[in-house]
């Protein structure tokens, strides 16, 4: 909108509107409706204008016999300008232009009612006797040439600008467009780089430590005396081993580059969860219903939270039982994590805190819901639904 309220640029309907408004205000000055059939080319010539776009030359040629015979001229004149806009063939308004300068030229000058209009009291022969009268004095006749002329050309050159300033327009969008291709491929390279980059720190210092676990783990459960400490040293190693495979995973994704997702091979699923259970290294158990259709984010969604609930139960709760169950629910899948008060002291162990928040997001994300907290007995529950297709699938 402009600053007095108006639109920028007016629709298509109003333009035709106002040529259709300015055309049949001139008709209505030049017609003579006793002047037939002159009249009554006038009058089609102005309404052939509603078809100007379609058949542009066509439409000029139906306004031209009203532009020779009484001078209705605003008609030829959008006409052309109708051509020299749409067209893209140079001999069609070269044509028209000239056509339109010989019409206006002859009826501006008298020639034509001289000749053939219907006024005119003299043989064909007895004009071109005359003629001369016409044409002098020669410098006043053409200045008149060159005012018509001048007249006809004028729509041709508005039509042309208006069509230079339309592909201009166009060539402007499209290095606009060019440009924020360029810059989207500036920001995927330097996402590339981060993510290179974080994957090679995690490649040299996290995948380095866990790999000194599994080695000292390993080193243990050589070395163990006892049936317990053997035990505890292998549920260590298996842990660290496929800590160090979900890291491998990671690191491939971080180091591909492009605009396209890339998922984690191989991706957790539901009949994982008792594996998951059962190698925490807690005392835990699992319940599950068997769930049809739940696609494989709404599958990851919940054996992220298993996973993280057992963590967190292992480092603030140790020596707590653990239940966890996954049923149907509505449209979705339920997951419940609760674990009882802890009945070992607890080992401070360093934490971002941000695990419970991940999963609030993916919860959202999949137009689910999350709820964790403290549960009557001074234990923690973690709860989250998901439904069976996630939202905007």
């Amino acid at each position: 909108m402009t600053r007095f309220g108006l639109p920028e640029r007016l629709p298509q309907w109003a333009w035709d509107a106002g040529v259709m408004v300015a055309a049949i205000a001139h008709l209505a000055f030049v017609i003579n409706l006793e002047n037939q059939p002159i009249a009554t080319f006038a009058i089609v010539g102005v309404l052939a204008l509603v078809l100007r776009r379609r058949w542009p030359f066509l439409v000029f040629l139906v306004t031209l016999p009203a532009a020779i015979m009484v001078f209705e001229k605003v008609a030829s004149m959008i006409a052309l300008y109708t051509i020299t806009r749409q067209s893209r063939r140079m001999w069609m308004p070269l044509t028209a232009t000239a056509m339109l300068s010989a019409g206006f030229v002859l009826q501006g000058t008298g020639i034509y009612g001289l000749f053939l209009g219907p006024w005119r009291s003299a043989s064909f022969a007895e004009a071109w006797e005359v003629l001369p009268q016409y044409v002098s004095p020669y410098e006043s006749f053409l200045r008149l040439v060159l005012y018509y002329t001048a007249m006809a050309v004028v729509p041709a050159v508005l039509g042309y600008s208006q069509r230079a300033r339309q592909g201009m327009a166009d060539r402007l969008a499209e290095i606009e467009e060019a440009r924020e291709h360029e810059q989207l491929l500036l920001t995927q390279q330097a996402l590339a780089a981060e993510r290179a980059q974080l994957a090679r720190e995690m490649h040299d210092v996290v995948s380095h430590q866990v790999s000194l676990i599994a080695v000292q783990a390993g080193a243990l459960q050589v070395k163990a005396q006892d049936d317990e400490s053997r035990t505890i040293a292998t549920t260590i190693r298996r842990l660290s081993v496929t800590t160090l495979e979900e890291l491998r995973h990671m690191v491939q994704v971080l180091r591909v580059s492009g605009t396209r997702a890339t998922e984690l091979t191989p991706q957790p699923t539901l009949e994982q969860l008792d594996t998951l259970v059962s190698g925490s290294g807690i005392e835990a158990a699992l319940h599950t219903e068997r769930i049809v259709g739940l696609d494989p984010a709404g599958q990851r969604a919940i054996y992220r939270t298993v996973q993280e609930a057992l963590t967190n139960a292992r480092k603030h709760a140790p020596g707590a039982p653990v239940s966890v169950a996954v049923v149907n629910r509505g449209e979705g899948a339920d997951v419940t994590v609760v674990n009882a008060p802890g009945s070992r002291p607890v080992l401070e162990l360093p934490g971002s805190r941000h695990g419970l928040l991940g999963l609030r997001q993916r919860a959202e994300l999949l137009g689910g819901r999350f709820d964790a907290g403290p549960t009557p007995d001074g234990g923690w529950a973690v709860r989250m639904w998901v439904p069976r297709v996630a939202v905007g699938r």
